[in-house]
């Protein structure tokens, strides 16, 4: 029954699909297939996959920076890809090689520089609020990936339809309606929105199912809030994490301000069982985190 629920918040009628897979979903790098084949072996030799990141000079140096950095928290220095390869296993390697490869996925657009920022900002801060605030119940790498992708729909929107930089205004100064029905109402032959755009991307990408359920709904308050909506709790716990994390990094930086909080913003702090005083309490470190993030960039 839940795998059946699953399926339908993630599934789209058949008209609706072929548009999204018609907006210009950016093609799935090649090394995430490669990683599932090997996944998918009895016996995966990590050692050819090493070879595989390794020729890809750009990647490779990603990878091993992403091993390097403190969020992961490793006493030993990677020195080579397949020792990242090694440290951060298949699973996580697979995201984090996603996360590497989406902003490379679409062409340089200066309208995308603070949005490309923000992202790393918001999966940085959802990682770190994780490990502080999760109580443990989910790993930091993941709340890091839907960080990074849980906006990406938007990039893909931008590309497709002239008008939606507007659209995108609108929606983020609407106090009232949800985030998606404001971009909806603003494309009516198209009736979508960011969130099922970037759903689909996650999906195209093998992203975990639960990370494309939160990405689908982040901007869902019913979903959010009930238990029994369907959306696993793990979904559920991203969404919140997510929003917080967007919110501490507007409270900090002054920036880029929605109106997300005030619809969203109660239940994420019921969700992770968080006050407003204690999320209050956390601004400074957060800012601390903030600038040793912005180092690493």
């Amino acid at each position: 029954m839940l795998e059946d629920n699953i399926d339908k918040l993630l599934s789209l009628d058949n008209v609706l699909e072929e548009t999204l897979k018609n907006i210009g979903i950016p093609p799935r790098p090649e090394i995430i297939d490669r990683i599932a084949t090997e996944m998918a072996k009895e016996d995966p030799s990590f050692h050819h996959l090493g070879q595989l990141i390794g020729a890809d000079v750009s990647l490779s140096a990603s990878l091993i920076k992403t091993a390097n950095s403190p969020f992961y928290g490793f006493r030993s220095r990677a020195q080579s890809s397949n020792e990242a390869l090694m440290m951060l296993g298949l699973d996580v390697t697979s995201r984090a090689i996603a996360g590497i490869s989406l902003r490379k996925a679409f062409p340089a657009d200066i309208r995308l520089e603070r949005f490309w920022h923000a992202s790393g900002q918001i999966a940085a801060l959802s990682g770190w609020l994780t490990q502080i605030i999760g109580k443990k119940r989910f790993r930091a790498d993941t709340a890091h990936t839907f960080g990074l992708f849980r906006d990406c729909g938007i990039p893909v929107m931008l590309r497709r339809f002239p008008t939606y930089e507007k659209i995108l205004a609108h929606a983020n100064e609407d106090a009232l309606q949800p985030f998606t029905q404001v971009e909806q109402q603003g494309l009516p032959e198209f009736p979508i929105d960011h969130a099922m755009a970037g759903c689909l991307l996650a999906q195209s990408w093998l992203l975990p199912r639960d990370i494309c359920l939160a990405i689908r709904h982040h901007h869902d308050l019913s979903a959010l809030d009930a238990s029994d909506s369907g959306l696993p709790s793990s979904s559920r716990f991203l969404i919140a994490m997510g929003q917080t994390a967007e919110h501490i990094l507007q409270e900090i930086t002054g920036g880029s301000r929605t109106k997300e909080w005030s619809k969203l913003g109660d239940s994420c702090l019921r969700l992770l069982d968080f006050t407003e005083s204690e999320l209050k309490a956390i601004y400074d470190i957060a800012a601390i985190v903030l600038k040793s993030i912005d180092k690493l960039a």
